[in-house]
């Protein structure tokens, strides 16, 4: 499953300097093997090694934690294998985290995976436009969902339905930003790059980017 071969949590997390509570590094690790169980039968991640777990999926969740107000409703949108959702859930047990993703049998298997954790996290097999009709969620986070401007466009007629959107990218994200500008579609979107870090392994970054809507007056 991976060069490490006799690789843990604990020692991936000791690797990159990143340091969590026990109590912690317990669930995370019973989530990711889980996780990787349900990716035998169905493909729900490509970070399946200890190594990309903490690189990826452990890193992108840290960076978006601190920047959830406390007691959020938070909606993970497209959550595919459960990341950063189930992830943030463990970070901070303040928030109410629900799941979605629009491929019913990722969202059943989720479900069964967070059911599996002792955890209380709704997942939904819907659309997150779909579920913006009738449900309210504070923040949404994305994260290797879309480009930009197909985000802004399925989130085109929601923005005041919700307080921001955080979007997980990569050094791409320059050009993403172009290519929905050439559509048109931040004519209405507040887009501020709030943090950038490094991709651990790698020479490139990573950036979270604040999407909200545009106040009235605002050029």
């Amino acid at each position: 499953m991976s060069s490490w071969e006799h690789d843990t949590l604990h020692a991936a997390l000791e690797r990159h300097g990143l340091e969590l509570p026990a109590a912690q590094i317990e669930p995370l690790a019973r989530f990711a093997q889980l996780l990787w169980d349900w990716n035998r039968r169905l493909n729900l991640t490509r970070h399946t090694d200890w190594e990309r777990f903490v690189t990826r999926d452990v890193v992108d969740s840290l960076q978006l934690s601190p920047l959830l107000p406390p007691g959020s409703e938070v909606l993970d949108v497209g959550t595919g294998g459960g990341v950063p959702g189930v992830i943030l859930a463990i970070l901070r047990e303040d928030l109410e985290i629900s799941l979605c993703d629009s491929v019913g049998k990722k969202a059943r298997a989720v479900d069964a995976l967070v059911r599996e954790l002792g955890l209380h996290i709704p997942v939904h097999a819907e659309r997150a436009e779909r579920l913006l009709e009738d449900l309210r969620f504070d923040v949404l986070v994305t994260r290797a969902v879309g480009p930009l401007w197909k985000i802004c466009k399925w989130f085109q007629p929601h923005w005041n339905d919700f307080d921001c959107l955080l979007a997980v990218k990569g050094p791409g994200w320059i050009a993403e930003r172009a290519a929905a500008r050439e559509r048109g579609l931040l004519q209405s979107v507040q887009l501020r790059c709030i943090v950038r870090y490094p991709m651990p392994g790698t020479e490139s970054h990573s950036v979270i980017l604040r999407l909200a809507s545009r106040p009235l007056g605002e050029d």
